[in-house]
């Protein structure tokens, strides 16, 4: 039995290590593929590039400090924790230590140790003696033990206390970490300001350049037929039994429709554009794993979910990017937060479903 458990375990560690590498590899071809991205693309003179490097910090500061938030209500809770374990160590100290005076009380009233002495001495009949010797041993073993209970809840009390103070500084450390986190968010926020002001001219001249829409939409492509290429098949529930069945990845309101020309330009939909509030959640419409989460000249913080049989879901021009490469995801998890980058005027989500690689409409795949 236990060889055969043994053997299990090994069997579970080893396959867990081989999970491990292949996520690690995989991590390392898609960051290798957005570098070549990154470098095929390079060109100072497109207002995108100057966004990029703004609008990627900010979604990494917003990212640390969700995280710090999560460590510093962990650490809160610890702290009540621990401070209500100290109260109640008090309240049973107070309690044992009246339980000693009373005790101590009574043994001064009737003598003291030395009635022992006084019983054996005097004439006094065998069996009170032995009732008053019994007595006088409870009495004692009470004391002993009530003195030992208040000895031992007095080091627990030490111990509470310091890991008391242990946490509250944690806490204080956690408060002026986020602190700094939110004065760095405040930069990289005025710094992107500045970028966007600079060149809000420039931005809408460009946003009419068919050109540049049909490169951008070109990288989308390449990048999501080069991905679909290299990752590996995703088992479970197949993506196409939830056609009709899926929910929008955040509430906002639709302001395009998928294979309409874009009102400035000749070029198609190829996805919707969700218009919703800043900061707002966005959630996955169904299962799936992490295969880019990166910023994409034209789409901004973009991050592709990979739902296997051909099958993917875009969401871009977000403000934050939660999950990172090789994440798997149920449906409904929170993987960003609405916001504008890319060069948006207007806050929300770009939402595309793709199948082999080409776009397809949304509509007949969301619930009525």
């Amino acid at each position: 039995m236990r060889l055969a458990l043994l053997t299990l375990l090994l069997t579970s560690a080893v396959a867990f290590a081989s999970q491990q590498d292949d996520l690690e590899k995989l991590r390392q071809r898609i960051s290798s593929l957005q570098k070549d991205f990154a470098k095929a693309n390079e060109s100072k003179a497109e207002v995108a590039d100057d966004l990029r490097e703004s609008e990627r910090a900010i979604s990494d500061s917003n990212r640390a400090l969700e995280q710090l938030a999560q460590q510093q209500r962990a650490a809160k809770e610890d702290l009540a924790q621990l401070q209500q374990r100290a109260s109640t160590l008090r309240v049973d100290m107070r309690d044992q230590q009246a339980l000693l005076g009373r005790l101590l009380y009574r043994q001064y009233l009737e003598g003291g140790e030395h009635d022992h002495l006084k019983l054996l001495l005097n004439d006094v009949d065998a069996n009170q003696l032995s009732r008053d010797l019994h007595y006088y041993q409870y009495i004692a073993r009470s004391r002993a033990d009530t003195m030992k209970s208040i000895r031992s809840n007095l080091d627990k009390l030490r111990e509470v206390t310091d890991e008391v103070r242990g946490k509250s500084e944690e806490v204080t450390a956690l408060q002026a970490e986020e602190l700094q986190g939110l004065k760095k968010l405040e930069r990289d926020k005025h710094a992107r300001q500045q970028t966007l002001n600079k060149i809000s001219a420039q931005l809408k001249q460009q946003r009419r350049e068919i050109g540049r829409l049909q490169r951008n939409e070109a990288q989308l492509s390449q990048l999501v037929a080069k991905l679909a290429h290299m990752l590996p098949t995703i088992d479970g529930k197949p993506f196409k039994t939830l056609k009709g069945k899926l929910s929008l990845p955040v509430n906002g309101k639709q302001t395009n429709q998928f294979g309409v020309r874009r009102t400035e330009n000749s070029l198609m939909w190829t996805g919707w554009f969700l218009r919703a509030s800043a900061n707002q959640a966005v959630k996955a419409v169904a299962s799936g794993r992490v295969v880019y989460a990166d910023w994409l000249r034209g789409y901004g913080n973009l991050i592709i979910l990979d739902h296997g049989q051909g099958y993917m879901s875009l969401y871009g021009n977000n403000e934050t990017i939660f999950k990172q490469v090789g994440d798997s995801l149920h449906t409904g998890d929170t993987i960003a937060s609405v916001g504008n980058s890319g060069g948006n005027e207007e806050s929300g989500l770009y939402f595309e479903l793709r199948f082999e690689g080409k776009p397809i409409n949304p509509t007949p795949w969301m619930k009525r």
